[in-house]
C-alpha cells in the first residue's frame, strides 16, 4: 500500500481506556466516542468498581456524558483485589455487566493501591474466571522497589505472569500496554489465550523523550517508556498483522496541576488524536495493510465478540492534535488536561 493517501477500515475498539469520572469524564469521553465503537474501561476509580452495582453505576454515568447522537458502548471491567467477590464478577459477567477483569499489583500505578498484594490470595478467582471464561487484563510491572524501573516489565514476567499462566493454562489474559521485546516475545510465545495491547504513545517513543530539553512530565507514564530496541520490538509486533497484538490507547487523562507537579502523575492523554496516532506508525511502517487488524479486527476476535459493521475513513491530508483540553466549571492548572503532541501536526486525519 506504499503512497496510500486513504484508507476505510471497521470502525475500530480501544482495548484499554481511562475515562475518570465527573466533569473529567465529560471533558474527554467525546474524543473516545467519535472514533471507537467501544472501549475497555479502566476501573481504577477512586474508590475503585470492584463490584457488579458499581460497575453499573459507572456505565450509566459514562453514557449519560456521551455527547447527543453518539453511538459507543463503554465495556466494563472488575478492579480485582485480594478480597474479590468471586460470586458477584461471575454472575456480573454473566449479565452483560463485566467483560473482563482488572488486575493491578498494587502500588504499580494511578489509583492501585487497592489493589493485589499477594497473588495466592486471588487463585480462587482466577478459577472461577477460568472456568467461566472471564479475561485477565494486566497491568505487568513488579512493585518490588528493588528493581530498577525499566526493567519491572521483565521481571513481572519471570516472576508473576508465566508462572500464573502454567497454572491456569485456559485463563484468557491480556498483557496490557506492553513496553518490551520481552514482552512480545513471550507473548508471541505463549497459547492463544494470551495477547497484549500496545499503546501509540509506547509506538512513537522511547524513554529519551521524558528528558527533551529539560523534564517532560507530559511524557512520563507507567510503565514508562524504554530504549529504542524496545519501541522497535513493539512497532514490529504491532505492524506486523500477528493476531495476538491490538489497540488499547491507555489514554489515561490528568490535569496540568498533577502533571506539571514535584511528584507528578503518571499517564498520557492520547485520547483526541488517537487513530491519527496509530495509522502514522503504520505508514511510516509501511503496514497500512495491517492497520485494520490491529485496530478493529484482532481485539474482537480475542474477546469473542463482532468486528464493528461500520466503517470509517482516514485521510493523509494532515491534522493538528488539539491544545489543552478544558474541563468544565474548573479554572486554572486544575481546569485542563494536555493531549499526547498537543499542537503537534499529524500526517493523518479521521474524516467525520
Amino acid at each position: 500500500m506504499t503512497g496510500t493517501t486513504e484508507i476505510t477500515i471497521r470502525r475500530p475498539d480501544d482495548w484499554h481506556l481511562h475515562l475518570r469520572d465527573g466533569a473529567m469524564l465529560e471533558a474527554v469521553v467525546p474524543f473516545t466516542a467519535r472514533q471507537f465503537a467501544r472501549a475497555i474501561i479502566m476501573p481504577n476509580l477512586s474508590p475503585p468498581v470492584t463490584t457488579s452495582d458499581l460497575a453499573r453505576a459507572y456505565r450509566d454515568r459514562i453514557l449519560a456524558a456521551l455527547p447527543d447522537g453518539s453511538d459507543f458502548t463503554p465495556l466494563m471491567t472488575c478492579y480485582l483485589t485480594d478480597d474479590t467477590d468471586a460470586d458477584d464478577l461471575v454472575q456480573g459477567h454473566a449479565d452483560g455487566v463485566f467483560t473482563a477483569v482488572k488486575l493491578y499489583p498494587a502500588g504499580a500505578t494511578t489509583n492501585s493501591a487497592s489493589g493485589v498484594t499477594d497473588m495466592g490470595r486471588v487463585l480462587g478467582v482466577l478459577e472461577r474466571m477460568e472456568d467461566a471464561g472471564i479475561p485477565l487484563l494486566v497491568h505487568g510491572e513488579t512493585t518490588d522497589p528493588s528493581v530498577d524501573v525499566f526493567y519491572r516489565e521483565a521481571v513481572y514476567i519471570d516472576r508473576t505472569l508465566a508462572p500464573l499462566l502454567q497454572r491456569f493454562p485456559g485463563l484468557k489474559v491480556v498483557f496490557e500496554h506492553i513496553t518490551t521485546a520481552d514482552a512480545v516475545d513471550f507473548v508471541m510465545g505463549g497459547g492463544e489465550n494470551l495477547a497484549a495491547t500496545v499503546t501509540a504513545h509506547h509506538l512513537m517513543m522511547n524513554r529519551n523523550a521524558m528528558f527533551v530539553g529539560g523534564l517532560r512530565p507530559h511524557m512520563y507514564c507507567l510503565p514508562v517508556a524504554k530504549r529504542e530496541n524496545h519501541r522497535l520490538a513493539l512497532s514490529a509486533a504491532a505492524t506486523s498483522g500477528n493476531a495476538k497484538f491490538f489497540l488499547g490507547t491507555d489514554s489515561a487523562p490528568h490535569t496540568l496541576a498533577a502533571k506539571e507537579s514535584d511528584c507528578g502523575c503518571a499517564g498520557i492523554f492520547s485520547a483526541p488524536s488517537a487513530l491519527e496516532h496509530y495509522v502514522q506508525v503504520f505508514d511510516e511502517e509501511g503496514a497500512l495493510e495491517h492497520f485494520e487488524a490491529f485496530a478493529s479486527l484482532n481485539g474482537p476476535a480475542f474477546y469473542g465478540l463482532e468486528p464493528n459493521a461500520e466503517m470509517i475513513t482516514l485521510s493523509k491530508t494532515g491534522s493538528e492534535v488539539p491544545g489543552d483540553v478544558a474541563i468544565k466549571n474548573a479554572e486554572g492548572p486544575e481546569g485542563a488536561i494536555k493531549p499526547f503532541l498537543a499542537g503537534e501536526t499529524l500526517a493523518w486525519s479521521l474524516k467525520d
